[in-house]
């Protein structure tokens, strides 16, 4: 064997396992949970604390302005906001292709199969919410209503996959469709209840723009030139007042369908294991009060903790009873209403999607923080108790 072939064999014995940990589900909710704490840790770290907190904020043109003009370009102006606005906008492009492929050929493209995730999917999206005004009716809070109707996917199915056999595939299969449906519900409220001021000129832009994607997909291969519109649409909306992420998942459904796989394949990598631990690092930077117990003792609190760890399973599952005794639907193979209350507590882990609409509920940086202590805390229990759940199901 010539030098350049052992080389080469050599290089892929020493990648594969690295390989391996990149495509392992389990693996995603373990880098997030790291880049959690490591975040934590340094935010309340007295020699570091500061450094690391401004690090995130501070303004690239040397002001505390959102907007950053470059010549008649606007454009974030911090770290954070690049995060949120821009590489948040690949995410929300990899999750608008996950949507289209299940619709169009998954789990969503029957709609026998699709009824009851769906019923699932908004049953977890209204008792969250309805749970959420309950305490913070009247007050400022209120605004962050859709915090804990958010499912994280990638969390998710990764403690999913902790379970192994514990958890019938017909179970995974459905919670895999519930967050996707649960995802888009998100991107929908994220679109009607979460953006600026509307700029009408700015949206017609947008609209022009999709037409000129779609009319180069009937003539053209998908490629460079879709991509520069794309980037365009990006900033047309960031423009819009509608929030810029939005875009990813309108350029995703430009995708043409027999491309969809490679470019999922693609960004899995890069989205799971740079964008969401960079958003992980840079939105957990949280300075936790001397007493956190008394911080959770807020309605805002008690609103994202109770709807996350109660209300997504008891909306999961009273949404699916209903269908299943109605004979709109039947349970998965191998799936029962105990398994069901498991998968319905496994939806509580709220995460990113959660702690993206804190961000964009709130502009006070107080609020914010009680938010995502909350999301956090949350999420952690409905890891916990939905591990628990389901291996007593099983035994």
């Amino acid at each position: 064997m010539d030098a350049p072939s052992l080389l080469c064999r050599m290089l892929r014995k020493l990648l594969h396992p690295l390989t391996r940990f990149f495509h392992n589900s389990r693996a995603i909710g373990i880098t997030l949970t790291a880049c959690t704490v490591i975040s934590l840790v340094l935010a309340n770290t007295h020699n570091w604390a500061g450094t690391y907190m401004q690090f995130w904020v501070a303004g690239f043109d040397g002001t505390d302005s959102h907007h950053a003009h470059i010549g008649q370009l606007i454009l974030p102006n911090s770290p954070v906001l690049l995060i949120n606005d821009a590489l948040m906008a690949v995410f929300f492009f990899l999750v608008g292709m996950e949507i289209k492929r299940e619709m169009v050929k998954g789990q969503l493209a029957s709609l026998k199969n699709a009824l009851l995730p769906i019923a699932a999917a908004i049953g977890g999206m209204l008792v969250p919410a309805i749970i959420f005004a309950l305490f913070n009716k009247g007050t400022l809070a209120i605004s962050g209503w859709a915090i804990p109707t958010a499912t994280d996917i990638a969390f998710t199915l990764g403690v999913a996959s902790l379970l192994g056999s514990r958890i019938p595939v017909g179970l995974k299969v459905f919670i895999t469709a519930l967050a996707i449906i649960d995802d888009l519900l998100a991107i929908i409220v994220i679109a009607l209840f979460y953006g600026g001021e509307i700029q009408v000129l700015w949206l017609l832009l947008c609209a022009l723009i999709m037409l000129a994607i779609w009319l180069l997909n009937k003539k053209f291969r998908f490629g460079p030139l879709q991509w520069i519109l794309g980037m365009l649409l990006w900033y047309c909306m960031f423009c819009s007042g509608i929030h810029a992420t939005i875009a990813g998942v309108l350029f995703a459904l430009m995708v043409p369908v027999a491309k969809l796989e490679r470019y999922e394949e693609k960004l899995h990598i890069p989205v799971y294991f740079f964008i969401m631990p960079v958003f992980a690092l840079a939105n957990t930077a949280i300075v936790l009060p001397e007493n956190s117990w008394a911080a959770l003792n807020h309605t805002l609190s008690w609103g994202i903790i109770g709807g996350l760890v109660f209300g997504k399973p008891i909306g999961i599952c009273v949404a699916s009873w209903l269908l299943v005794r109605r004979k709109f639907a039947i349970l998965p193979h191998g799936v029962n209403w105990r398994t069901m209350i498991g998968a319905g507590l496994l939806c509580g882990i709220g995460f990113t999607m959660s702690i993206f609409i804190s961000i964009l509920a709130f502009t006070d940086p107080a609020q914010q923080d009680i938010a995502k202590v909350s999301v956090l805390v949350a999420s952690a229990i409905a890891t916990i108790g939905g591990i628990v759940w389901l291996k007593m199901s099983k035994s």
